[in-house]
């Protein structure tokens, strides 16, 4: 296992998220407790030192398992990693009674990382309003010994980010991201690096391969890969991409059985980062890919000064092709919900005067009822 330093501290370079645990039946709130406690008992003992949970994961189960496995190690010997819920508005005022339930829940008396869970556009205002005092709470846990280091995660646009960092930036010691090589234009994951790396914060990622939608490529990525890289993984090259990028730090990975931890740690016995050529040859693929999966909007606006209802269309079309490409998933809601209700795809009328100036020749009417009817708003 390499390991990277933060702040004096060494991290296992790959970390184990605790999203996607094995579960029985299906049934995401029903780890599987004996398989969990296999690979938990693999990672620790295979040099992984870093474990990720959250409030939410598997119904609020995930927070449980860490806390029943882990507790029988030394509790110097690991670095236990969890968060605050406030992506849910319904608990941002309850820092104080959640923050001491999860001390509860993963048996210990301190967390070495905290997170403000999932930055974004329906959350980040009442993230940032003082009166429910989530950042004074977490900086006297801060004082008190309880968190070691303060940071957050975010889903939001490169202006949510840049918002939160100018608001709290001086506070938080790290930054969480989605970040793989599919999202390095997608979800425009370069200038979020390039702006954590300005202010100076180290890069978390989750979502390494765009929750298994990397683990397997297509014919033209494969050849593409093995004619740069003949022995290694479709898997290692999204982990060798991230090895690449400046700033990144901590890789975490949702590993749902034994056979995919112990994949991804064979991966990370070695610091093998992608050279230039790799790189490019490597994003330069997937936009493509992404690109001819979706549809082919420009962001040119001419729709928008069409449209009757005032939508952003282009804002829209975004999100109906990160929704589309990636197979479904949660971004694509959440970023329309914190929309107002008049401004959601579902708004559309139909009317087509879009259509008719539009340079790209989009059927956007089509497209707006499509997402309407896959996201429900």
């Amino acid at each position: 296992m390499i390991y990277g330093i933060f702040q004096n501290e060494k991290l296992s370079g790959l970390g184990l998220g605790m999203m996607r645990l094995p579960v029985v039946g299906g049934d995401a709130g029903v780890i599987d407790e004996v398989a969990a406690e296999q690979m938990i008992d693999c990672a620790y003992e295979s040099g992984i030192n870093y474990f990720d949970t959250a409030w939410d994961y598997h119904n609020g189960n995930s927070e449980l398992v860490a806390g029943k496995f882990l507790s029988k190690y030394p509790r110097e010997s690991y670095h236990l990693a969890t968060k605050f819920p406030g992506y849910d508005l319904a608990n941002i005022d309850k820092v104080e009674e959640i923050f001491e339930r999860q001390l509860e829940k993963c048996q210990t008396p301190y967390f070495d990382f905290y997170l403000f869970h999932n930055v974004y556009e329906g959350n980040v205002d009442a993230y940032l309003d003082p009166k429910h005092g989530v950042l004074d709470y977490l900086l006297k846990q801060k004082e008190n010994g309880r968190i070691k280091h303060l940071g957050f995660s975010c889903h939001g646009s490169v202006d949510v980010l840049r918002r939160f960092l100018d608001a709290y930036g001086e506070h938080m010691e790290f930054c969480q991201l989605q970040l793989n090589y599919m999202d390095w234009h997608f979800q425009n994951c370069q200038e979020k690096v390039k702006l954590l790396n300005e202010a100076n914060i180290p890069v978390w990622i989750m979502e390494p391969l765009r929750g298994g939608r990397l683990a397997s490529a297509s014919e033209d990525m494969t050849k593409l890969m093995k004619s740069m890289r003949p022995q290694e993984t479709v898997p290692g090259w999204a982990f060798r991409f991230l090895q690449s990028v400046p700033g990144v730090t901590m890789v975490l990975s949702g590993m749902s059985n034994l056979e995919q931890l112990k994949e991804n740690m064979a991966t990370w016995e070695t610091d093998a980062p992608l050279s230039s050529e790799e790189f490019n040859a490597l994003v330069k693929c997937i936009d493509e890919e992404v690109k001819q999966a979706g549809l082919p909007c420009t962001a040119c606006h001419y729709c928008t000064s069409h449209c009757p209802q005032d939508l952003p269309i282009p804002e829209l079309i975004a999100l109906f092709n990160e929704h589309k490409t990636t197979g479904g998933g949660f971004i694509a809601p959440m970023a329309v919900a914190s929309m107002p209700q008049e401004k959601r795809p579902a708004n559309c009328v139909g009317c087509r005067s879009c259509e008719q100036v539009c340079p790209q020749q989009i059927k956007i009417s089509e497209a707006m009822s499509e997402f309407s009817s896959l996201i429900g708003m």
